[in-house]
């Protein structure tokens, strides 16, 4: 169980970080003055934060019943 409880922590926090990488991303967008590349990693940033959350909630969320 407490590796169940461990992989849910990690997964909130991925969670939260995309939250707020998203709402970073939002804000630099407004600015006229803000670098297209550097709004390109954080979406890159943000995809790979994604794909991390599926994969755990593949693992905490088995699809079949047990």
């Amino acid at each position: 169980m407490t590796v169940n409880l461990d992989l849910q922590s990690l997964c909130i926090a991925l969670q939260i970080d995309h939250a707020q990488l998203n709402a970073l991303i939002v804000q630099l967008s407004m600015h006229p003055t803000t670098d297209d590349l550097q709004i390109r990693r954080l979406k890159k940033q943000k995809l790979i934060l994604r794909d991390r959350i599926a994969q755990l909630q593949k693992i905490l969320l088995p699809k079949e019943p047990a």
